[in-house]
C-alpha cells in the first residue's frame, strides 16, 4: 500500500506522538532522526494513532457482520429457502436482518404482541406506556397512557376488540381498542401484577402477581371472581389452556403449577427447574406429533397431553406432559435467562427469547437449536409470532421493538 507524502507525514507524526506519550524517549529520538522530523509534535496528532487503531477494529467487525449476513442470503438464494412460495407457511421462520427496528419507548420494552385482526403490534414498557405500531409499514401509530408504573404484560381477546394490561402500579386496565380508551381499572392485587391474559371465551381475565396469587376477573363487571393460592413466591406468568379448563402458572419458587379452573384445585406441581421460571406456553394440537417424536414415543406409546413448555433463569426450556406431571425433554443452548416462549403455528418449532440477546428457533422433533438470531444489543424480553402472516416481533431492554420477516 503506497501512502501519499501528506499521509506519510501524518502517520509519522502520529507514531511520534504515541512514542512520546508512552515514554519511549530513546525510540522517539531515533525515529525522529530517521524520519527527518525536527522539533516538537503538533498537539492535533495527540492520540491519533489509538483513535485510528480502534476505529479500524470497529470497521473490521462491521465488515465481518455484513459478510456473515451476505453468506446467509447467498445460502438461502442457492437453496431456494428464501423463496416463500417454495416453503410451506408451517416452516416459515424469522430471518435476519430485521425488517424494522421501532424506537420511541424511553425505558425497556417488557412485552410485544400482534393484534389478531389488524396489521398492528402493541408494545408495553417500563416507561408506563403502551404503544401501537403498524408492523407492515414500520410506522408509530399512538400511545396509550393510564398506568403510573411499569406496564408488565398486555393481551388481546380473540376478537381484538379489547386489550388488557397490567402494571407494577398494582392495577389491571381494560382498553376498548376501537376507541383506544380505558374502560375499566381493576384493583385487588397487593403487589406488582406481572402477567395478564384472557380466557379463550373472552369473558374472563386471568392475572398473576408478586403477591403470590393468581386472580380471575369478570370482564363485564370488573369483579374478581376467583383467587388461586399455593405458590410460595412471586407468580411470574399465568396462561390458560385452549379449552379454558386448565390454568398453568410459573413462579420465583422454581415451580410450574397446573390448576383446574372450575374448582381452583392445584392439579400438579412441576419441579425440575433450578432457578426462577420466567415463562410458559401451552402446546397447540399441531405440535403434538413433533413433541411425541422428540420424546421418543412411537405410535403405540404416543401421549395425548396436554403439553406445556417452560423457560427459566437456569437457561433451559422444558417440555412437560401435564397429564402425568412428567418432564419429557429439556432444550439446552441459551447462555442466559430464558424470558419468552411460543409455539410456531405450524407445530414443528418452538421460538424463545433470552437475556443472551438472541432469538432461537428449536426443532421440537429433533430437540435441537435449529436457528439462532443475534436479535438485539441487550436482553430480549419478549417475542410474538403472527398466527397467519410471516412475521415475528421481539422487544428488548435496549428500548426497541424489532419486526422480523419469516421465509
Amino acid at each position: 500500500m503506497v501512502l501519499s507524502q501528506r499521509q506519510r507525514e501524518e502517520l509519522n507524526k502520529a507514531i511520534a506522538d504515541y512514542l512520546s506519550s508512552s515514554g519511549y524517549i530513546n525510540s522517539l529520538a531515533e525515529f525522529q532522526k530517521e524520519a527527518d522530523m525536527p522539533g516538537d509534535i503538533d498537539k492535533k496528532y495527540g492520540g491519533l494513532l489509538e483513535k485510528k487503531w480502534t476505529s479500524v477494529i470497529r470497521l473490521q467487525k462491521k465488515v465481518m457482520d455484513l459478510e456473515a449476513k451476505l453468506t446467509e442470503v447467498e445460502r438461502e438464494a442457492n437453496s431456494g429457502t428464501g423463496n416463500r412460495d417454495r416453503r410451506s407457511p408451517k416452516e416459515w421462520i424469522p430471518r435476519p436482518p430485521e425488517k424494522y427496528s421501532l424506537t420511541g419507548h424511553r425505558s425497556p420494552v417488557t412485552r410485544v404482541i400482534f393484534h389478531p385482526v389488524y396489521s398492528v403490534l402493541v408494545s408495553a414498557s417500563e416507561d408506563a406506556t403502551i404503544k401501537v405500531w403498524d408492523y407492515e409499514a414500520g410506522d408509530y401509530e399512538r400511545t396509550l397512557k393510564g398506568h403510573t408504573d411499569s406496564v408488565q404484560d398486555i393481551a388481546f381477546d380473540h376478537t381484538g376488540k379489547y386489550l388488557v394490561s397490567c402494571s407494577a402500579d398494582m392495577t389491571i386496565k381494560l382498553w376498548d381498542f376501537g376507541g383506544y380508551e380505558c374502560i375499566k381499572t381493576m384493583h385487588g392485587h397487593d403487589h406488582n401484577v406481572s402477567s395478564v391474559t384472557f380466557v379463550p371465551s373472552g369473558d374472563f381475565i386471568v392475572s398473576s402477581s408478586r403477591d403470590k396469587t393468581i386472580k380471575m376477573w369478570e370482564v363485564a363487571t370488573g369483579y374478581c371472581v376467583k383467587t388461586f393460592t399455593g405458590h410460595r413466591e412471586w407468580v411470574r406468568m399465568a396462561r390458560v389452556y385452549h379449552d379454558g379448563s386448565l390454568l398453568a402458572s410459573c413462579s420465583n419458587d422454581q415451580t410450574v403449577r397446573v390448576w383446574v379452573v372450575a374448582t381452583k384445585e392445584c392439579k400438579g406441581e412441576l419441579r425440575e427447574h433450578e432457578h426462577v421460571v420466567e415463562c410458559i406456553a401451552w402446546a397447540p394440537e399441531a405440535a403434538h406429533q413433533a413433541i411425541n417424536d422428540g420424546a421418543g414415543n412411537d405410535k403405540k406409546g404416543a401421549r395425548s397431553g396436554p403439553f406445556l413448555i417452560s423457560g427459566s433463569r437456569d437457561k433451559t426450556i422444558k417440555m412437560w406432559d401435564v397429564s402425568v406431571g412428567l418432564c419429557l425433554f429439556t432444550l439446552v443452548g441459551h447462555d442466559n435467562w430464558v424470558r419468552g416462549l411460543l409455539f410456531h403455528p405450524g407445530g414443528k418449532f418452538v421460538l424463545s427469547a433470552s437475556d443472551d440477546k438472541t432469538l432461537r428457533v428449536w426443532d421440537i422433533a429433533n430437540r435441537r437449536n435449529h436457528k439462532t438470531l443475534e436479535a438485539h444489543a441487550h436482553f430480549v424480553t419478549s417475542l410474538d409470532m403472527h398466527k397467519t402472516k410471516p412475521f415475528v416481533i421481539s422487544g428488548s431492554v435496549e428500548q426497541s421493538v424489532k419486526v422480523w420477516e419469516c421465509r
